[in-house]
């Protein structure tokens, strides 16, 4: 008689004792972990004051509009900068690195302009010229060109002591290059004279060039895209809609093909593993009899060249042992654990069934999508409020690397009245960033990681209440005895409602612990950015293994709360006593879980990639026009690939929310079916509540009695 393997493990708790009240999801429960839910909610109002405190502080105008040396915003409507929009450079030659123009860091003077430079200039040429009238605007407000010289015009940076051909970009002048059959140029020029009348090469500019002369092209291809997406949103939508559908019938599809498709797939590899044996075979007894294939792998060493090994007898030896040692392990597997790949594809094609039953549940992504997006904007504002907090802070700027006060703090109103500018010749005090000396200034960094902190807090929270309430709708099917009969009435809502209002700190809690653990991660993935270059390989291998580590954690912890919260959804119990129950049950059924497991991650993984390339090949032969009833219809795009990707990205979003919902029903099926095994028998009193395909293939049946296998 074959073992029977339906006996669970005692090694890992208690089997549940039978219950003969128990009839689904507990209605009659009490609020769980209620020190977490009063934590949460203070931090939640702790959240909404940081941003409110944040809101009162900061200045988004900081960050749109571009500040000039002084610390006035170009462009701000009711300044006197509202017509002057654009941020002009004394000296980009002191601006070698385009990051730095463009985070506002160029150690050179910074002026408001209302339009950018449009021909080569040099201050000493105009000077007393008819050039003048146009060169001044370039200069400070109210220069008074007979209060000083040249030379001290330049030295004070009173004016620039150039102008090149510049054309705006993210509100600053950049220098307007264009490069003419391979030729760096400005203005058609290669040749420009400095601010001592000295001959330049354009290419003195070529380390900010790069940069810029992509950023400026950036800016051109921006509006192409935006064209594009004005001319085929409709067009977009309609794709979009079209995944929905078809991700639907997938998943109504998958009761009919998730066993032949499983099984398909498995044979499939049999078959192609078979081939590659006979291959090696025959290309082993090809070479076995040649002169000089019978040398061995040792004999001849390494070689970068591969085909070299596969001129060698023992080489397709060994390719054909592996394969055959490979098919024997599949074959095994298939053996012993048929009867467990059975028990999956059952379930997921009850899963199928359940979600055919309760369609509402298909809609609930849309709630969570909607959730994430608040959570999302909501850190986002506050980060830009946070981030344009401060007053403007003002560094002194020196001439040369040998000013001992360049980089300290300095007042542009009493600047001219230190010592600074005779120790440090053409020094000035010039506007750096936004910040203060008061507390909230000090501790702005905490507050950032408050920010961040709390914002996966809400996110994990988010993504478990839509576990634990798709987890409750799902678990009132399978208890239902006669279904669809005994399915109670509106089991999402009913489940939402119960989640909300009974395990909010539960919920919290788990939500907590996961995101102390990513907030670690991200600690780490940052003090390996800064580590990056370092020579202490002995600190970087421990920081590699740390997030390794730390990488495994979270793994292992997304899978103990995601089966603790569907515990919490069925029977009500706090968040460790959910957590401690699904984590026995998952051990003392350790083979049916991994087989389970792999089954529905490949099968979700095929239906993902299934429904986003099907959708994005025919989105491919709509926008590049090849299906002639849709030719006319569709427009004429700048660049295919931008209605294309966003339709495939689309689609992978739309398909993993359904697919996510599919998982989490066959996750909280295969609980309660784990539960049901335990605790039924088949009895009258005690029948099973699983489907008559898995008492079949389990050799059971509710009339009393109990077969064998």
């Amino acid at each position: 008689m074959a073992r029977n393997t339906d006996v669970p493990s005692p090694h890992y708790g208690e089997p549940r004792k039978f219950d003969p009240n128990f009839r689904g999801p507990v209605h009659k429960r009490s609020c769980t972990d209620v020190v977490c839910c009063v934590v949460f909610i203070v931090v939640i109002l702790g959240y909404i004051a940081l941003g409110t405190v944040a809101w009162f502080h900061g200045d988004p105008s900081k960050i749109v509009y571009p500040t000039d040396s002084h610390g006035h915003f170009c462009g701000r409507q009711k300044t006197p900068n509202a017509n002057k929009s654009i941020l002009f450079y004394f000296n980009m030659l002191k601006c070698a690195n385009p990051a730095v123009l463009v985070h506002l860091q160029c150690p050179t003077t910074q002026l408001c302009v209302s339009k950018c430079p449009d021909r080569f200039a040099t201050l000493l040429d105009s000077w007393n010229t008819n050039s003048w009238e146009y060169y001044k605007q370039f200069c400070r407000p109210g220069f008074d060109i007979s209060s000083k010289s040249v030379a001290e015009a330049i030295q004070d940076e009173d004016c620039p002591s150039m102008i090149v051909p510049s054309r705006p970009f993210l509100q600053r002048c950049f220098p307007d290059f264009i490069t003419i059959n391979g030729i760096l140029t400005v203005a058609n020029k290669t040749i420009f004279k400095d601010g001592e009348n000295h001959e330049r090469s354009v290419n003195d500019l070529k380390d900010a060039a790069k940069s810029i002369s992509s950023l400026l092209n950036a800016k051109e291809i921006g509006i192409k895209i935006f064209e594009d997406y004005a001319n085929s949103w409709d067009w977009i939508l309609l794709g979009l809609v079209f995944t929905m559908m078809v991700s639907l019938v997938f998943i109504l599809l998958l009761r009919y093909i998730a066993g032949v498709l499983l099984w398909l797939i498995v044979f499939g590899i049999m078959i192609a593993v078979g081939f590659g044996i006979w291959h090696c075979y025959w290309e082993y007894s090809l070479l076995r009899g040649k002169p000089g294939a019978n040398v061995t792998i040792s004999d001849i060493g390494f070689h970068a060249d591969f085909g070299i090994y596969l001129q060698l007898s023992q080489t397709w030896l060994i390719f054909m042992v592996a394969l055959s040692m490979m098919e024997g392990i599949i074959f095994v597997i298939l053996i012993f654990l048929r009867t467990r790949l059975r028990i999956a594809i059952a379930l997921l094609k009850e899963g199928s069934r359940a979600i055919s039953y309760i369609m509402s549940t298909l809609l609930y992504p849309i709630i969570t999508f909607f959730l994430l997006a608040v959570c999302i904007a909501y850190w986002l504002v506050t980060a830009v409020f946070l981030a344009s907090s401060g007053n403007a802070v003002y560094k002194v700027t020196a001439a040369d690397d040998k000013c001992m006060y360049a980089s300290l703090a300095c007042s542009p109103k009493t600047f001219s009245q230190t010592n600074i500018t005779k120790v440090c010749p053409g020094s000035q005090c010039m506007f750096a960033f936004y910040g203060g000396e008061s507390a909230y200034y000090r501790y702005i960094l905490v507050l950032h990681l408050c920010n961040l902190f709390v914002f996966l807090w809400l996110v994990n929270f988010t993504i478990a209440l839509g576990r634990c309430t798709l987890a409750g709708a799902f678990a009132s099917y399978y208890w239902a005895l006669k279904k669809p009969k005994d399915i109670p009435p509106c089991p999402l809502v009913s489940s939402f409602t119960r989640a909300l209002r009974y395990h909010t700190g539960s919920l919290a809690f788990g939500s907590l612990i996961l995101s102390v653990v990513q907030m670690i991660r991200i600690v780490l993935e940052y003090l390996d950015r800064k580590l990056k270059d370092s020579q202490n390989r002995c600190a970087r291998f421990v920081l590699s293994c740390l997030k390794c580590c730390f990488w495994c954690l979270e793994r292992f912890i997304k899978f103990v709360n995601s089966n603790a919260y569907i515990m919490i959804a069925i029977y009500g119990k706090s968040f460790c006593t959910s957590s401690k129950d699904a984590f026995h049950l998952l051990l003392r059924n350790v083979l049916r879980v991994y087989v389970l497991d792999r089954v529905t991650d490949f099968l979700l993984f095929l239906g993902k990639l299934l429904i986003t390339g099907s959708v994005g090949v025919f989105a491919f032969f709509i926008f590049t026009h090849r299906i002639p009833i849709f030719r006319e219809a569709v427009p004429s795009l700048n660049y295919t690939w931008v209605p294309l990707l966003t339709v495939i990205f689309g689609s992978y979003v739309i398909a993993h929310g359904f697919l996510n919902v599919y998982a989490t029903c066959v996750d909280t099926l295969f609980l309660c079916f784990l539960w049901d095994l335990e605790v039924n028998n088949g009895s009258l009193h005690r029948p099973f509540f699983m489907s008559k395909t898995l008492q079949r293939i389990l050799c059971k049946k509710n009339d009393g009695t109990t077969g064998r296998r």
